[in-house]
């Protein structure tokens, strides 16, 4: 079983939920997770004046995924920050051409979930991950959420992401904040959960 972990991240916060979600995949026995980002749309100048150029340098590592290979995975779980309630425009564009994809049936069946970023608190992550899950839905996918058996998302002790919509982690108004321990736990949490599901499927 092989799982994508599909993504846009311009200060990394993202890219710190990803590769947690990756290893909560991993967890489960014979389960392959894949990191792939979605394409770049902004211009290296623009990259330049967000103040995102070392950020976006260090992150090459990750391949950039094409359309045309999502069906080749088992479950797809999908990383975006907000904004303004919503995915971001990178990943807008890249589901925007999945059109073929949807004349054909391709992704109807595999599990998918989604994770996010957001610069506050109340800034528009539960409302990102739901407006997200209606792609998902009209692609024929099987949404996974983030269950109550995760005792972390009940935690009122500290300021933290995370719902039963998906994970989320809070970067600070000046990007600041990296993700906590709770965070990253729940996305590895989500990562296994997706994983666990996705490997009942296939058989």
């Amino acid at each position: 079983m092989k799982a994508l972990i599909l993504y846009y991240s311009m200060y990394g916060h993202v890219h710190g939920l990803a590769e947690a979600v990756a290893e909560g995949v991993r967890e489960v026995p014979g389960c392959e997770a894949v990191l792939k980002r979605v394409p770049e749309t902004l211009s290296p100048e623009i990259i330049e004046m967000m103040g995102a150029t070392e950020v976006q340098r260090k992150l090459s590592h990750v391949p950039i995924c094409t359309v045309d290979e999502l069906p080749e995975y088992d479950a797809i779980i999908f990383g975006t920050p907000t904004r303004f309630g919503n995915m971001c425009g990178q990943m807008r564009q890249f589901l925007d051409a999945t059109g073929q994809l949807w004349s054909k049936g391709a992704l109807i069946g595999k599990p998918g979930a989604v994770f996010t970023s957001s610069a506050t608190q109340h800034g528009g992550q539960e409302s990102t991950i739901l407006s997200f899950h209606i792609t998902l839905l009209h692609q024929g996918m099987v949404i996974v959420g983030l269950p109550y058996s995760f005792a972390g998302q009940m935690s009122n002790n500290e300021i933290t992401g995370g719902s039963p919509y998906g994970v989320s982690t809070i970067a600070g108004t000046k990007g600041e904040r990296t993700p906590i321990n709770n965070e990253l736990a729940a996305a590895r949490f989500q990562g296994k959960h997706l994983a666990t599901i996705a490997a009942k499927l296939a058989k």
